[in-house]
């Protein structure tokens, strides 16, 4: 019986080698690694089962065995878009492995906002004593749109500082450090309470503009938005506007409709926006993270087991 065929289109395709042999499945299945500027013969295209990859490939197209694709990332909304996957291939995203990551970048966000140390050091520079205050955060509400992995990581951190947490889901239930779990219908109520509102939704036709000028709004004047989900989520110029008239106190924005972000954007010169470079959740471990977790998955699939990370493709993610 002939083993099935994987293909990793990665440069680091090394690290998924060691995740199969480390899973116990290395000699089970027929590897072969491609760095991103080398081409898949189209033999070996032909018996391929398996597939990861930053993004889609065209060689997909010449794939018909094709039964798995492993996305290096939690948002899938290049692979869903793409022509090369086809329907009835199982499509997983890396969500986790970020978990621990970007709730750090966002609290990070958070302390940049309310703690007056990058002033200090400017201060330092022109050798500048000026005193300052730190904010502090023991008190105040933070909100999460989306209270997936990341967002109920976050909470947990969040709710150690003394921080109120509130937020949506999709399907609402009752989550550890979370004050109220609301349906995604109840935005306006999170929005409302929140001194700080973070984005984690995924980009749906649902969610994408759904923070316009209406929704910023419904924020305090002195809250803060923070986007590290998509940038499609926020309506740019209705942004630029809240924050010029002081509708909202500022935004940190990690994810741009447009990366990079161009030089001749607003959000560079608009005061009260910070441009974040998609910090995301990336770390130096994070592609060995997605050769575990596509390790474990291919285990699961020669084993006759669920998954994990499946993509629901009608919700987006």
């Amino acid at each position: 019986m002939s083993k099935p065929v994987c293909v990793v289109w990665l440069n680091e395709a090394k690290l998924f080698a060691e995740a199969l042999a480390r899973a116990g499945v290395g000699e089970k299945v027929e590897m072969h690694g491609f760095k991103v500027d080398e081409q898949v013969p189209e033999a070996l295209a032909a018996r391929a089962e398996l597939f990861a990859g930053w993004r889609p490939a065209p060689v997909m197209k010449q794939m018909p065995k094709l039964r798995y694709v492993q996305a290096m990332t939690a948002g899938v909304d290049a692979w869903l878009a793409s022509p090369n996957l086809r329907h009835e291939v199982t499509l997983c995203c890396a969500r986790g492995t970020h978990r621990v990551s970007m709730p750090e970048n966002i609290l990070g966000a958070i302390f940049h906002l309310t703690k007056p140390y990058a002033a200090i050091a400017l201060d330092q520079r022109n050798s500048h004593w000026a005193k300052r205050q730190s904010i502090p955060l023991a008190g105040k509400t933070l909100g999460i749109l989306g209270l997936g992995a990341i967002g109920q990581e976050l909470a947990r951190k969040a709710d150690a500082l003394e921080m109120r947490v509130i937020g949506t889901k999709r399907r609402p239930e009752p989550l550890p450090h979370v004050a109220k779990v609301y349906p995604q219908e109840a935005m306006d109520e999170v929005l409302g309470q929140s001194d700080f509102v973070l984005l984690l939704l995924p980009s749906t036709v649902e969610t994408e503009n759904s923070i316009n000028a209406s929704r910023l709004k419904a924020m305090k004047p002195s809250a803060w938005l923070l986007n590290f989900a998509r940038g499609a989520l926020i309506v740019d110029a209705d942004l630029i506007a809240a924050v010029k008239a002081k509708t909202i106190a500022g935004a940190v924005l990690d994810v741009f409709r447009e990366e990079p972000l161009p030089t001749t954007h607003p959000f560079w010169q608009t005061e009260g926006i910070l441009v974040l470079p998609h910090l995301g959740g990336g770390h130096p471990d994070r592609t060995a993270a997605v050769a575990e977790l596509f390790a474990e998955n291919t285990r699961r699939l020669l084993a006759g087991e669920a998954l994990k990370g499946v993509v629901d493709r009608a919700a987006g993610y």
